[in-house]
Formats: C-alpha cells, structure tokens, sequence
C-alpha cells in the first residue's frame, strides 16, 4: 500500500512538471536575439581586499562606484557617503576585523567565478526585455556587510549581500539566522534572487481591493513571470522549496484551498492575516504547522498557471495587465 502511493505521488509530480514544462515553452525565445549582458560589479572583492597601505584607497574606491558608495554608506554604514574619512576609518576597521576575515575569505572563494551567475541573469533578463520591451534594468553589485543586510537597492541598483550565500551549512549562519532561511542562503539563489527582485521593483500591485485573494494573484503572476524566464528553473526552485516541500504542497493541495475556503479567509482584508499566508516563516500558519511559509503565494502562482493554461493565447504583458483578480480566479478554472 505505501508503495503504490509514493509511485503515485511520483507519477503526479512528473505529470504536473510535464504540463508546466510545456506551458512555459511558449515563452522561451533565442536568448542571442537582443542579448543583454549582465555584469556583476564585485565591490565585495574590493573592499575585502581594501588596501590599507594606500592613503588614497578611498578615493579610488569612490571612482570606481560612485553610485553604489552612496546608497552602502546610507543603507549599511548609517553614515553620509561626503565624510570620506569617516567612510575610510569604517573601510579600514572592517578589513583588520578577525571576527570577519574567514567569511570574507569565504566569499573570495565562494564567488571567485561569477560567470554563470552572469550567464543565468543575462538569459532571464533577454527574456523578459522580449516580453516587456519597455523594462530597464537595474546594475548589479554584489557586496559585504558583516552580515548586516542581504539586500540593498534603490530605483537603479540591486545590491546583493554575498556574505549571506555561503551555504545552509556555512557554521555561523547559525547564529545569525532562523532555520527555515538557511536553505535559501545558497550560492545556487542568488540569480533567482535578482531577477525575482528586478521583477517585484517592475512591477506594483494594482487591484481595487486589498484582499487576500488580490494579493495572492498578483505575487502568484510575478512569480509565474520569473518561472516563465528563468525555464531551467524548477518550480521548488523558483519557490525557494526543498523538494519535500513541493512534494507536500502537492500532496495537499486539495486541502491548502479548502482550509483558505472553508476559512473565508480568501476575501480577507486583515492585513496580519494576509502576512502570515504570504510571509517568509518556518510554516503556514493558518494551514498547518507541517506546511512551507508562503503557501499563498504557491496556490497563487497554481491558480495562474491554470488561468494561463486555459488562456493559451495570452501574453506575459497582458497578463500582468490584467488586474481584475476576481476575474482571473472565475476563468482559471482552478480545481486542485
């Protein structure tokens, strides 16, 4: 009997990744058409390596990444990027600091090679440039922080904090990190990140109401956007899902609707309860202790990958332009 349901739950699984495979062909296009190259700007490795015996580091520093130095010095060192000395003294601290010259030596040799990083983003952003002709995409910094943000962007820049992909493993994440993220502080995230980042900055949630169901719809169509560009990627992939996760979201899935159904939490404006479908957490709290966090957005990217499926002819713009989400629920047929 557990034998014939686990090659049941196989077979389900295969078929589902059959179907969404197929789905997303039509959005792949020849990624030489209109390439764009992406080119990650390492200031990580810059400061790592800040020279302390030249006097003039600084200010080469800040010909080198005269924008980027702004928004760091704002968002990571609290202080104003015109204070260079004070900048210089921080640069010059964080160099000779022990506590952080293993992870920084670390990440010189995690991120020594960033090619395919470059490769797999460049792809992703081809695609979504041939979709949405009009996109602008952001430059690229990776960076190091002492571990004290992962993210900083502002409307041109994306900077990613490479401190925080070392591995689930990585012995001080530990420390510093709740267990249900460690997964995602991988190497293997980081282009994923990026472009899952430059396509939530595209795009703003517009609907008329602010319901559950609204926001799940929208996060689920950006998501199925990301899906759709980065193809090689899996769905528990895309997500940020272990494979056990997926394999229990598919399991349940009949279930996870009926709870928010039977809940009425669907047509729910209580923004503390949206958080806890939608929110990064070691579960789903109004599904169950077992579940993945952020199962609202799956069963929202589920319920457009039915709407897409039964609208064969639809574009990815114009199904970022449709924003009337009770509309999208009633035509996707979405039975689980």
């Amino acid at each position: 009997m557990r034998s014939k349901f686990w090659k049941l739950l196989l077979l389900s699984v295969l078929c589902y990744g059959a179907v969404s495979c197929n789905d997303k062909k039509r959005f792949q296009i020849k990624t030489n058409e209109s390439r764009i190259e992406v080119k990650i700007n390492r200031f990580d490795q810059e400061l790592i390596k800040y020279n302390l015996k030249d006097s003039n580091a600084i200010r080469s520093l800040y010909k080198q990444y005269p924008d980027f130095l702004t928004i760091y010095c704002s968002q990571i060192l609290d202080v104003s990027h015109n204070d260079t000395s004070k900048v210089d003294s921080l640069f010059r601290n964080f160099s000779t600091d022990t506590n952080f010259k293993k992870v920084n030596d670390k990440v010189l040799s995690v991120f020594d090679d960033v090619s395919d990083i470059e490769q797999t983003i460049s792809d992703a952003f081809t695609t979504i440039k041939h979709h949405f002709p009009k996109a602008i995409f952001p430059k690229i910094y990776f960076f190091v922080s002492g571990f004290n943000r992962s993210v900083i962007m502002n409307e041109n820049i994306i900077g990613i904090g490479t401190d925080f992909y070392l591995g689930e493993d990585y012995p001080p994440y530990k420390e510093i990190s709740y267990k249900y993220l460690l997964y995602n502080m991988r190497r293997e995230c980081v282009a994923t990140d990026i472009v899952s980042a430059t396509l939530f900055r595209m795009f703003l949630m517009d609907a008329k109401e602010d319901r559950l169901l609204d926001h799940m719809l929208f996060r689920g169509k950006v998501m199925f956007v990301l899906s759709a560009c980065m193809s090689d990627q899996t769905e528990a992939e895309i997500m940020g899902y272990r494979t056990e996760q997926m394999e229990w979201c598919l399991k349940y899935e009949k279930d996870i609707w009926g709870t928010i159904i039977d809940h009425k939490d669907l047509f729910s404006s209580d923004l503390l309860l949206i958080k806890k479908y939608l929110n990064e957490g070691p579960f789903t709290a109004p599904i169950s202790q077992d579940s993945p966090g952020r199962l609202g957005t799956w069963i929202g990217l589920r319920i457009i990958e039915s709407y897409m499926e039964s609208h064969p002819k639809t574009s990815l713009l114009e199904l970022m332009r449709e924003n009337n989400y009770q509309k999208i629920l009633q035509e996707s047929k979405y039975r689980p």
